[in-house]
């Protein structure tokens, strides 16, 4: 869980995963050069679970969360932001499919913006991805993704835009599929602060994945850029 100036939300955060009816797990939080009260609300948690990583200056996102991979000792990897929600139930419902094979486990997810009871959107995604699907769409919401690093290694983050989608696209591609749980099992809070807020941005993002990331030639690039585009527009009316 990586962490900026997060006093407004990382409790409600922090307590959505100690509240995990699986409990067998270790939470990274990564304060990255917090200017608020991040530190002091952190620190107010007392569960051995929890392992508390201060940045000596504010190095990003990507390296943040790339800080608690490094960190992290278990077989099992997987993320939440310092404003997003876990429901009660959602390790212990994806572990029963991890323990059953599968090396990637994600699920649907609901999109708030203040208040966590009034939804804006669904994200729903097949229950079964691929990495055709993937470059598509991101189906594999960042909040929702949990991966056998065992089996497929640890993937660190790229300082670039939509640097998450890129990670699972690798991890997919090893893996060759991913299984999501067809039930809403995060909430992911959209603000205006938010780096993915600004579409026409995200949309330069994404062809520079296509073209520069995977080395796409031009035909390629359009067919998928345009699924992208179009897979975008049904999430938003979904």
């Amino acid at each position: 869980m990586p962490a900026y100036n997060a006093e407004a939300t990382i409790k409600s955060s922090v307590y959505s995963v100690i509240g995990q009816t699986f409990s067998k797990f270790k939470l990274y939080i990564i304060n990255d050069a917090s200017t608020d009260c991040t530190e002091e609300i952190i620190r107010s948690f007392e569960d051995s679970r929890i392992v508390y990583i201060k940045n000596d200056y504010n190095i990003g996102v990507a390296e943040s969360r790339n800080k608690g991979i490094k960190k992290c000792k278990g077989k099992y990897i997987a993320f939440i932001d310092s404003d997003d929600l876990w429901e009660p139930n959602k390790l212990e419902l994806q572990y029963i499919h991890l323990n059953a094979g599968m090396d990637i486990v994600c699920s649907n997810y609901v999109t708030f913006s203040e208040n966590p009871m009034r939804i804006k959107n669904k994200r729903i995604a097949p229950q079964y991805i691929r990495y055709n699907d993937m470059l598509k769409s991101n189906f594999i919401g960042n909040l929702t993704g949990i991966y056998n690093s065992d089996k497929l290694g640890k993937i660190y983050q790229k300082k670039i835009g939509h640097e998450d989608y890129v990670m699972w696209l690798e991890l997919i591609k090893r893996a060759k599929c991913c299984y999501c749980v067809q039930e809403y099992l995060a909430k992911y809070r959209e603000s205006n602060k938010s780096l993915s807020g600004n579409k026409l941005r995200a949309i330069v993002w994404q062809w520079s994945i296509y073209r520069k990331e995977l080395n796409m030639g031009l035909i390629s690039t359009i067919y998928y850029f345009s699924s992208y585009i179009y897979n975008g527009i049904l999430k938003r009316n979904n």
